[in-house]
């Protein structure tokens, strides 16, 4: 939660489905590549989630890699989801409008810093 507003934001942020981040979360069983997604995601090296569910700590990431060498982890589309569904969630009694409006500029703030990764 403190780095996700939601199950759908960390899932989208790992490149999978919320049931899939769902079942990381709950122990259940997934694919081996499906917990280093989870890692990079949560900024814990490749493993980390394996030893969490052995009873260890996670491993940070190395934390040498310059941030502008880090890709930038969102699609336009997958932010324009997010924050439209936090938006309406946390004003519900926010104008449509509003709510579109705040997300347009929200993505034109995040494409002029280079956090919007290209794809749909």
């Amino acid at each position: 939660m403190e780095l996700f507003p939601s199950r759908l934001a960390a899932a989208n942020a790992a490149g999978i489905s919320k049931d899939t981040w769902r079942r990381v979360e709950e122990g259940e069983e997934v694919r081996e590549a499906t917990y280093a997604k989870v890692d990079k995601a949560l900024g814990w090296s490749v493993g980390s989630c394996v030893l969490i569910a052995e009873g260890e700590n996670p491993v940070l990431a190395d934390e040498g890699d310059s941030a502008d060498e880090t890709p930038p982890r969102m699609t336009e589309s997958e932010i324009r989801d997010v924050a439209f569904a936090t938006a309406t969630r946390r004003l519900p009694a926010a104008a449509i409008g509003d709510v579109q409006a705040f997300v347009d500029e929200l993505v034109e703030v995040l494409r002029r810093t280079g956090e919007v990764r290209d794809g749909s």
